[in-house]
C-alpha cells in the first residue's frame, strides 16, 4: 500500500477536534513536524496553527502558494469548488449519513424500524419463492 496523502501546502484537511471539528481547511504553511498553519475562509475556520493530531488529511489538494493570504485562499477554494469536490467523496457522504442518523427523533427511528421490517418481509417472501422454484427444478 502506497501512502499518497502527504502533508503539503494546499492540502485540504478536515479538523477532527476542537471548536472547528467537522470543518474543512487548507494547509497554508507548515510550522514544524507537529503543527501547520491552516485557513478555511469558506468554511468558517479562522487562520490558526493546529496540531496534526487535530487534522485529518484528505485527497484534495488546492494550488495555493506558501503563506498565501486569506483572500487568495478563498479565491482558490471557490475556483476549484471545494464544497462540490468534498460532497462527492465517500468520506463526506458517510459523515452526512452519520449526522442525519444522529438528528433523527424517536418517531423517525420508529418509522425507520417499521420500513425496514416491511422491506425484510417483502424480500423474505420473494427469496422463499425463488428458493422453492429452484428446489423444484432440481428435483425434476
Amino acid at each position: 500500500m502506497v501512502f499518497n496523502r502527504f502533508v503539503e501546502v494546499g492540502r485540504v484537511v478536515l479538523v477532527n477536534y476542537g471548536p472547528d471539528a467537522g470543518k474543512l481547511a487548507v494547509i497554508v504553511d507548515i510550522v514544524d513536524h507537529a503543527r501547520a498553519l491552516v485557513d478555511g475562509p469558506t468554511t468558517g475556520v479562522t487562520r490558526q496553527v493546529l496540531s496534526f493530531k487535530r487534522l485529518s488529511l484528505t485527497d484534495i489538494v488546492v494550488k495555493v502558494p506558501r503563506t498565501a493570504g486569506t483572500v487568495s485562499v478563498k479565491k482558490a477554494l471557490e475556483k476549484q469548488d471545494l464544497a462540490g469536490l468534498w460532497a462527492k467523496t465517500a468520506w463526506a457522504k458517510k459523515l452526512a449519513v452519520r449526522t442525519a442518523r444522529q438528528n433523527l427523533s424517536d418517531f423517525d427511528r420508529f418509522k425507520l424500524m417499521v420500513a425496514r421490517k416491511q422491506k425484510r418481509a417483502i424480500v423474505g417472501k420473494q427469496f422463499a419463492q425463488l428458493r422453492k422454484a429452484a428446489l423444484k427444478a432440481n428435483k425434476l
